[in-house]
């Protein structure tokens, strides 16, 4: 019996001596079982970039005629981001229904080509702009809400 005794006095000896971190100590342990913590493990995610342009389907750019053959139209989009980011714009002809001819061009407002937005918590407004310089009607029907272009907004995150 006095065999068993030392022996089981030694190997707990043993196992108190040889507990490294993150292993429980059989010396400390409570008198009721109870958690007890013995590592602490973080935790990693990837949070990607995001934009969200709100109403996409309710937006749309009206050209109303400047003079005889130039015409330009705006429309205020709101933008929730959670990135520093510089926004710009490019347009290109929609021919599909009749083609105006002249040349496109798209801004922000008359000169601004780009616009810094801050990740903020909220919607950002932003003017979105479309230009038809030099439009050549001869080619045209009359018609209502003919769709001549298309704009497209482009992000790239700002350091």
């Amino acid at each position: 019996m006095l065999k068993k005794s030392l022996f089981v006095a030694a190997a707990l000896a043993m196992l108190a001596v040889s507990a490294q971190a993150g292993e429980i100590k059989v010396h400390t342990w409570p008198t009721k079982f109870v958690a007890q913590e013995i590592a602490t493990i973080p935790v990693y995610m990837d949070v990607g970039y995001w934009v969200v342009v709100k109403d996409q389907n309710k937006l749309g750019i009206t050209l109303k005629q400047v003079d005889t053959r130039n015409f330009s139209g705006c429309t205020e989009v709101k933008v929730e981001t959670n990135f520093a980011l510089t926004m710009t714009c490019s347009i290109s002809k929609d021919t599909s229904i009749v083609d105006i001819g002249g040349k496109y061009s798209c801004d922000f407002g008359p000169g601004v080509s780009s616009v810094d937005l801050d990740p903020t918590g909220s919607e950002q407004k932003v003017k979105v702009c479309a230009y038809l310089n030099e439009a050549d009607m001869k080619k045209s029907n009359p018609r209502e809400n003919v769709r001549v272009a298309n704009v497209k907004l482009f992000v790239v995150p700002r350091a």
